[in-house]
């Protein structure tokens, strides 16, 4: 398995950008990304999207809710539950999330095309339709955006490969000028197979560039410990869920702690109960 120190600790390549960066087109060098010391737990939007489409609260009560009801640290946005991110709205999501003390982690990117695209124009587009969020994730003082890269169906794996690390190279070179991490969550196709997915880690070799291993429960096409065992060593971040029992949950701390991952753990278990369940574990074993 890849030291993980070694891959994080790697020197930073300074460069001209290849793209505008997201705040000066004159900038000529890197921002090292944010460095996370401390284990911490933070709450994933999606976890509560139906009270948000049920109209009980919207983005910009994330921070209070966050706060109020959970006493947690960190939130994890969705992008497409952002009712209008202008600068306007980030100002005063800003000033929430101050006046809660709570911490802008990352932007989960849905609905902006895939990061394994069979044609050059839509793997150009992939890119720009993510520069956005890479943008606002860096305005907003995150660390990272998710992305999601399944592939076509039926499409050989070989060749879905090379496509994502075109797409890939294009994204974090982009983002890396911000001090943005890409990272990649196991939402299915090529991405819940975690050697494909170290393999395409291997090969851009980037701190900007890693995993986002979604502790889903385990099931016949998919075994959640091996996937966190293989991809965590990459991880910045983990989708947290509760598994069948505390002792599976026991397990995959331990893998993580292991690894020498150090960050946030996002809990996306669904509802207000599960939620609650998911944070006296944690706190338990973290």
């Amino acid at each position: 398995m890849t030291n993980r120190r070694k891959f994080l600790e790697k020197s930073l390549i300074a460069g001209s950008a290849a793209l505008i960066t997201p705040f000066s087109s004159t900038q000529s060098h890197d921002i090292m990304p944010l460095k996370i010391e401390n284990d911490d737990i933070s709450l994933a939007q999606w976890a509560l999207v139906q009270e948000i489409r049920d109209g009980k609260w919207k983005t910009l009560d994330f921070p209070r809710i966050a706060r109020e009801v959970f006493d947690l640290n960190g939130i994890e946005f969705v992008n497409t539950l952002f009712e209008v991110p202008t600068v306007n709205y980030l100002n005063e999501l800003k000033q929430r999330a101050a006046d809660h003390n709570v911490d802008m982690v990352l932007i989960m990117v849905d609905a902006e095309g895939d990061g394994a695209e069979p044609t050059v124009e839509l793997r150009r587009q992939f890119v720009i339709n993510h520069q956005k969020w890479v943008d606002i994730a860096h305005y907003l003082g995150c660390h990272a955006i998710r992305t999601n890269c399944r592939g076509p169906e039926g499409a050989d794996p070989g060749e879905v490969f090379n496509w994502a690390a075109e797409s890939y190279s294009m994204l974090v070179d982009y983002a890396r000028q911000a001090g943005i991490r890409i990272v990649i969550e196991n939402h299915g196709g090529v991405s819940n197979d975690p050697d494909w997915m170290v393999r395409l880690f291997k090969e851009l070799d980037s701190p900007y560039f890693g995993s986002y291993p979604d502790w889903r429960q385990p099931g016949p096409d998919f075994d959640n410990v091996e996937y966190l065992r293989k991809t965590i060593p990459y991880a910045f971040g983990q989708s947290y869920r509760n598994q069948p029992t505390e002792q599976q949950t026991l397990e995959m701390i331990r893998i993580s702690q292991e690894s020498g991952y150090k960050g946030w753990y996002g809990i996306e278990s669904s509802g207000r109960e599960a939620i609650h369940e998911g944070i006296r574990i944690l706190r338990k074993y973290l």
